[in-house]
């Protein structure tokens, strides 16, 4: 039996969702099978509309499907609006329970499937579990398993290739969540930081712009928000429309007599709105709200004295008045009145501006007064800016040398022969010796003849270069599509891999997430290792494919060759690192 039942319409065919105790069904009308069929298990995430949207919407995320399901509730709207509640309620719960019953997974990773084979589909259940296994576990210190997992999950979808990359990866088990985020904490910590931006007021001064539709009649589209930036922007038409509107006018007649008057025409961001005043028509409400031109030398509103020297442009006026151009008679404030009230109107949205991002503060309390440094350093510091200085310094990794011994003894024998050498000279012979040198000097510079082949032979050696280099990039590939995708697929893990490993061999200094420690690095580094060594079976079974393909065996070895030649590299290092090791010293 269902415990919640509602009319909605699915891919706009009405119905009627269910909820019951096993599945969530959607029917169409006159249908006796539901044409949707969602078990409880399967339920991952839940959007839905804003309250007071048009059309009151639910969609439900799969674990399988991310697009899942959407509905849209067709009753009216404060019984659509209840509805949706209710199911949005035991929606929520449904989905907690399945994400706290997922178990943690136990099973040994498998080794990559060959390129050449197409993959088995991957289980529902199976992705639930490795993705649930670590939510519970931040990879970022400080904050809660919910949010950091709603951050891996906008940080994927808005990464393709990335997404493309824990899917291989992650979901096939062959690494952890963890492992996978390690090194990439930086790209949570920008999702973070852009979450957490409040948005700022638009900068654009709130001149609502006439449109002309069929007939020839003008029109002004009225919305809330526009309503709230004229408010914001005028009080006076504020204060207007909280004396008249409902008692003596209606809304829409206050819009369309304020859009009419000469009160709008006075708030317009044009000096050319002074033009459209002889058209329009007296209004007795709205010109009584009409105000002075603010023409004069001294603005109507007194202005904030600036009390930081170093942004205050007039601070040091008196001390430059023997440069720049002289004064003429057309640099005078005031000059042309009929441009005051403008330029004053756009210093006041640029102070409001200004204003909201302060916040509520006083100016007083806006510098820095008390900051325990001393004068000059706390002048210094009001002109610093954070953004531009390095919050952590990075100490390194250390150089690993072979034979740093013989390093340093060559370098002292090398100081000692320098030293040994240049311990007698003989200033005067030397000085003769030069004198010698510079005989005839410009009958030799006059017979100099440079060949000229030596700087052709360069110059068609970079020509060269750099033709070839042009031709590698223009050139394309050519390969089929699905052996182009096993390449890639194949380089993108072997790269990844390869990162794992390097990082578990010379962690960074510093980290956002807790730091492993040397027995879990090595045995991640010998993980990572197996991994690497079937790199080349992989390599091998894709030019096997590329055959049956008609690809040629050296075009397919020529692209995987640079990942080959790294993955050799970096085993030989770790078979070289082992041994050493492994080695036991002799007293």
């Amino acid at each position: 039996m269902p415990t919640t039942s509602a009319k909605a319409s699915y891919k706009k065919q009405p119905g009627t969702l269910e909820l019951t105790d096993s599945h969530l069904t959607w029917t169409q009308e006159g249908k006796k099978a539901p044409a949707v069929r969602v078990p409880h298990l399967e339920a991952s995430s839940l959007f839905c509309s804003k309250e007071g949207a048009a059309q009151v919407r639910l969609k439900l995320g799969l674990v399988n499907d991310e697009a899942g399901h959407n509905f849209t509730f067709t009753s009216p709207s404060a019984v659509a609006y209840a509805e949706r509640e209710a199911f949005k309620q035991e929606l929520t719960n449904i989905i907690s329970r399945n994400r706290s019953a997922a178990p943690t997974p136990l099973q040994k990773p498998t080794p990559l499937s060959t390129p050449a084979k197409t993959p088995a589909p991957i289980q529902s259940t199976s992705r639930a579990t490795s993705v649930s296994s670590d939510t519970r576990t931040p990879i970022l210190s400080g904050i809660d398993a919910a949010t950091d997992f709603r951050l891996r999950k906008k940080v994927l979808l808005s990464n393709p290739e990335l997404l493309a990359l824990h899917k291989e990866l992650v979901m096939s088990g062959h690494i952890t969540e963890s492992e996978f985020w390690d090194g990439r904490e930086h790209l949570l910590l920008a999702e973070a930081a852009a979450e957490g931006q409040k948005r700022g007021r638009p900068g654009q001064l709130v001149d609502p712009r006439p449109q002309t539709v069929e007939g020839g009649e003008v029109k002004i589209v009225i919305t809330p928000q526009l309503v709230h930036d004229i408010f914001d922007e005028f009080p006076v038409v504020a204060k207007a429309y909280n004396d008249n509107v409902p008692n003596k006018l209606s809304e829409a007649e206050f819009w369309k007599r304020y859009f009419q008057s000469k009160l709008f025409n006075a708030h317009r961001a044009s000096i050319r709105s002074s033009a459209a005043q002889h058209v329009v028509k007296d209004d007795p409400i709205f010109d009584k709200y009409l105000e002075k031109d603010d023409d004069e030398l001294e603005p109507r509103r007194a202005r904030n004295e600036v009390s930081d020297l170093f942004i205050n442009i007039g601070a040091t006026l008196e001390d430059h008045g023997e440069t720049g151009n002289e004064k003429d008679v057309t640099m005078q404030a005031g000059r042309q009145r009929g441009a005051l009230p403008l330029i004053r109107k756009f210093n006041e949205h640029s102070e409001r501006l200004l204003n909201s991002a302060l916040g509520e503060v006083p100016p007083a309390k806006r510098r820095r007064i008390d900051s325990g440094l001393d004068e000059d350093e706390d002048t210094y510091a009001q002109i610093t800016l954070d953004d531009l200085r390095d919050p952590e310094a990075m100490d390194g990794i250390t150089l690993q040398m072979q034979d740093r011994e013989r390093y340093f003894e060559g370098q002292l024998a090398r100081n000692a022969s320098e030293q040994a050498g240049s311990a007698v000279v003989d200033v005067r012979a030397a000085f003769a010796e030069l004198k010698h040198g510079f005989r005839g000097w410009e009958t030799r510079f006059s017979q100099l003849r440079i060949d000229k082949r030596a700087g052709d032979a360069a110059l068609d050696s970079m020509t060269q270069n750099v033709s070839a280099r042009l031709d590698i990039r223009t050139r394309k590939t050519n390969f089929p599509p699905t052996l182009f995708r096993q390449l890639t697929t194949c380089q993108t893990a072997a790269n990844e891999f390869l990162r794992q490993f390097w990082t578990s061999l010379y962690p960074p200094p510093t980290t956002t997430s807790s730091s492993a420690t040397p027995s879990q690095n090595a045995a991640k580094a010998a993980k990572m290792a197996g991994y690497l060594s079937k790199t080349r079976e992989k390599v091998e079974a894709l030019v096997r494919a590329g055959q049956l393909e008609g690809v040629e065996p050296e075009r397919v070895e020529a692209a995987m060759k640079p990942l080959l030649d790294a993955v050799e590299h970096a085993l030989a290092f770790y078979r070289a690192r082992s041994a050493k090791t492994s080695t036991p010293k002799t007293a």
